[in-house]
């Protein structure tokens, strides 16, 4: 194992920071671990110990992280080479990408892994945390459906020797025994879950992420996928209620393919027979905008603007990539078209690859 090197928080804000960390982990009585993340880092020659997350610890699958890596190959040989055999060299890595289970590869001096984290998050008398007022919020919200704040990862660096803050290394601490124990998981998810203890004894805590979870019954149930900021949900979230929940019920039909057709407009119309239904969802969607809320209810269920964290395990050789039982959901396939040493794209090329 690693030495944990702790610092003092920086200024008022990280200080802050920390104070709600404190608070959180005094309200904790349980973690729910909701199951692997997976993305990509790098290693640049002569950068080790570190690698940087090239594409976002987000994926629920490996074999979507290795397909998000077999784009940006692809895109880099398409618009960035600058020679001949730079292209080459990317396209054959997007070869092996196509036919196999590659979790990692070097292609011009970087070295790419597939790496995985688990997903947990806090349970406390009040139930699943929610968002902590010392969480990024932007100052003038935007509501513009298209627009998002932020992204998941964006320039992250993975640096197990940087210094943590003491609530970071305690938390560290607490969570290097995680493993999957009950008998409800498969006995070879549970050995390998076992195995990762040793085989990469330490733990790194990823930023944040923020979903949807909701219940109309005794259990809740992941609603969205992860957000790098709680606003970013809570715009999803807006979306769902005025947009997708009214189709879903059959409120607007699901052939209104307006996108500016929603319960909003119906309501604010008044004459539609359902405007009154319409109604509760816009008066809910209105307080994630008016409140920022994190928790409400409409229609018969609680949504809820869930705090999700990650922890990345960590060994001699780096990051901790797929385990030998997490599933894959579909096979290697070739995602884009042919691309050839002069960086031409052939849309109705078929053969020429063999």
């Amino acid at each position: 194992m690693r030495p944990i090197l702790v610092r003092y928080p920086e200024g008022p804000v990280e200080s802050a920071v920390e104070a709600d960390a404190l608070d959180a982990a005094l309200n904790v009585n349980a973690v729910l671990v909701r199951g692997p993340l997976f993305g990509v880092a790098a290693q640049d020659a002569g950068e080790a110990p570190r690698w940087r997350v090239v594409v976002a610890v987000e994926a629920s699958c490996p074999q979507h992280a290795r397909d998000s890596l077999n784009s940006l190959l692809w895109f880099r040989a398409k618009d960035e080479a600058q020679s001949t055999a730079e292209r080459r060299a990317l396209l054959a890595a997007v070869t092996r990408l196509e036919s196999q289970r590659v979790d990692e590869l070097t292609v011009l001096g970087i070295r790419y892994r597939v790496v995985r984290a688990e997903e947990y998050a806090g349970l406390g008398p009040d139930g699943i945390e929610q968002p902590r007022p010392t969480d990024p919020e932007p100052a003038a919200p935007n509501w513009d459906r298209g627009a998002r704040d932020a992204r998941i990862d964006d320039g992250l660096i993975l640096d197990p020797e940087a210094p943590v803050t003491p609530l970071q290394a305690a938390e560290q601490l607490a969570l290097r025994d995680l493993d999957y124990a009950g008998a409800r998981f498969p006995e070879d998810v549970r050995r390998n879950s076992q195995k990762a203890l040793t085989t990469h004894p330490d733990v790194m805590l990823l930023p944040p992420v923020f979903r949807i979870v909701e219940k109309d019954g005794p259990g809740w149930k992941v609603g969205s996928g992860a957000h790098a900021t709680a606003h970013d949900t809570r715009k999803t979230l807006d979306f769902s209620l005025t947009w997708f929940e009214p189709r879903q019920r059959g409120l607007i039909p699901w052939d209104a393919d307006d996108r500016t057709l929603d319960a909003r407009t119906v309501a604010a119309e008044g004459t539609d027979p359902a405007a009154g239904e319409l109604a509760e969802y816009v008066q809910a969607a209105d307080r994630l905008r008016t409140e920022r809320a994190n928790r409400i209810e409409v229609g018969g269920t609680v949504y809820q603007i869930c705090r999700a964290r990650r922890l990345l395990r960590w060994g001699p050789d780096g990051p901790e990539g797929p385990r030998p039982s997490d599933t894959n959901n579909h096979p290697p396939s070739q995602l884009h078209p042919y691309l050839d040493d002069d960086g031409n794209v052939h849309y109705d090329h078929e053969n020429e690859k063999a």
